[in-house]
């Protein structure tokens, strides 16, 4: 029936668009003055120190097209703002070419300077056409995708620094460059950067010197890499807190594509242990607008494209803001209670006063603070006042299903159903049997919490007689695991699940436990990255 529903709506659109694709959708300059484009074609200055841009002028559309898909922030994509000229030798002291990146939407290349900082510039406008089949490039349906590139308010990062200080987040400091037509600098690259917009910006990247705002950090990671790492070893660990802070800040801003690829991670040495705390990075839909036309209104239905939810005074719907980065969210926020979110979102709603928002939304460049400024500033003083009720959705979607998992050495994982209600798990490292996890889960809350041992002898033990009880799932993973299941629930149906493969597993279960060991090995298989 959805599909039926989606095609429908999809041949709609089609019948009310009209044209066929635009052979230029781009403009042929961001610069306002033709004739100083002319010039600067003929030959770059080296005395120009600044030029006005409008960053997307071909996102103005008429009434008919806006009634259906939208006004979004064209005419902030369309206001002319003064921007400085990028020279390569000059910014930071002089930055040389790392390497060039980007996704199927964006041009961006990494620089360093002398002292080994890292720097990502990346195109401010985008071309997301290569997310189309072959077959759609070419019509009118590319420049409806296209388009929709102006749900995203492109100076919006710059807003967000002020605020992230005063939150006590590590963060970047943006600033948008305009590259002169034919900069040579860029040497083969030329092409792909002249005449165009960028965000540049400091950059928290593995290959580079860590900054001394990180205080002792020895090192900055991907989360590819500190995945590993935590998994690999017990006495790594995710400072829990640190990330359902960042994370009630992402919700705030209303930044709802926070998916793991997001976020780097500095690497902390305390005592024996290793620590590692989230840096955000890229923070190109945050105050995302996107309901404001009939089609893009039915798009982002709970049934459609539900993640592109728009920048309000409310929360409406925090599930679609925790979308893309279930995954990272699952792996780096079980040990956050309820109580925890309250206490961080208080903590946020202390920090980010009338003031700090106010100084913030005036980093907006002018002309665009004329247009959505007072807007803008509003809606996060609203959604300051309402983070409490957004933490406690977040954290009722985060506490539905959670995973605890364990590493590749030993450990012993003890579950106790305590009452009814309340059932508590706790980790234990085996070599030194240092506690290293402890949550109490609440049947109100928990439907199953899904324990997974990944690799070596791992041992699992669940005790307690109740009434009812929350499921629990042991995903034993590869090695000679044991476990001990003593534990009775009087409810229908069993309430301890095993997955394993039978070669190497020892079970001493009770009437409570459910054997679904196989001969398979993805019965205990693990998404360890995500990528």
């Amino acid at each position: 029936m959805r599909n039926h529903l989606l095609q429908f709506i999809f041949i709609l659109c089609i019948l009310l668009s009209t044209g066929c694709a635009r052979k230029n959708f781009f403009t042929e300059t961001p610069l306002t003055d033709t004739a100083l484009h002319d010039q600067l074609h003929n030959k770059n200055s080296n005395t120009l120190d600044s030029v006005n841009i409008r960053a997307g002028e071909h996102y103005k559309r008429g009434f008919f097209h806006n009634l259906f898909w939208g006004k979004h922030y064209s005419a902030v994509w369309a206001a002319p703002v003064t921007v400085p000229v990028f020279r390569l030798e000059k910014e930071y002291g002089g930055l040389k070419i790392e390497k060039l990146g980007g996704g199927f939407q964006t041009t961006s290349i990494t620089l360093s300077d002398k002292d080994g900082f890292m720097y990502a510039m990346r195109s401010l406008d985008k071309d997301p056409v290569s997310v189309l089949p072959t077959i759609w490039r070419k019509t009118f349906v590319a420049n409806i995708i296209r388009n929709q590139t102006s749900a995203i308010n492109p100076y919006g990062a710059l807003v967000i620094p002020p605020m992230a200080t005063a939150a006590k987040l590590p963060h970047s400091t943006p600033k948008v460059v305009y590259v002169q037509p034919n900069d040579s600098s860029f040497g083969e690259h030329t092409e792909r950067f002249s005449d165009r917009v960028f965000m540049i910006e400091n950059k928290f990247d593995d290959d580079g010197a860590v900054p001394e705002s990180l205080g002792n950090a020895k090192a900055i990671v991907n989360s590819n890499k500190m995945l590993n790492k935590r998994f690999e070893k017990n006495t790594h660990h995710i400072d829990q807190q640190a990330f359902a802070k960042a994370r009630l800040f992402d919700l705030f801003l209303n930044d709802w594509d926070r998916h793991e690829g997001q976020w780097e991670w500095a690497e902390y040495e305390e005592g024996e242990e290793t620590i590692y705390r989230p840096i955000a990075k890229d923070r190109d839909n945050a105050f995302f607008k996107f309901n404001d036309g009939i089609l893009t209104w039915l798009f982002s239905r709970n049934w459609a494209i539900r993640k592109f939810e728009t920048f309000d005074e409310k929360y409406k719907d925090v599930y679609a803001l925790a979308m893309n980065s279930k995954f990272i969210d699952e792996r780096a926020l079980s040990e956050v209670t309820a109580e925890d979110f309250q206490k961080l979102a208080k903590e946020l709603q202390t920090a980010l006063t009338d003031e700090v928002i106010e100084k913030a939304i005036r980093q907006f460049p002018d002309s665009v603070y004329a247009l959505v400024g007072k807007d803008t500033e509003q809606k996060l003083k609203s959604r300051r006042d309402k983070l409490p009720e957004a933490a406690q959705e977040f954290y009722r979607i985060l506490a539905k299903e959670p995973i605890i998992v364990g590493t590749d050495q030993e450990e012993k994982f003890e579950v106790k159903r305590l009452n009814d209600d309340e059932t508590r798990v706790i980790v234990i490292r085996s070599d030194d049997k240092k506690k290293i996890y402890e949550r109490t889960f609440n049947r109100a809350e928990t439907q199953l919490i899904t324990l997974y041992g990944l690799a070596e002898g791992d041992k699992f033990e669940v005790s307690g007689e109740v009434n009812k009880g929350i499921t629990v799932a042991i995903v034993g993973g590869r090695g000679e695991d044991e476990i001990k299941d003593t534990s009775r629930v009087k409810s229908p149906g069993k309430q301890t699940i095993v997955y394993d493969t039978k070669r190497g597993t020892e079970i001493k279960g009770s009437k409570e436990t459910k054997d679904k060991t196989g001969h398979d090995v993805r019965v205990h298989a693990f998404d360890r990255e995500g990528f």
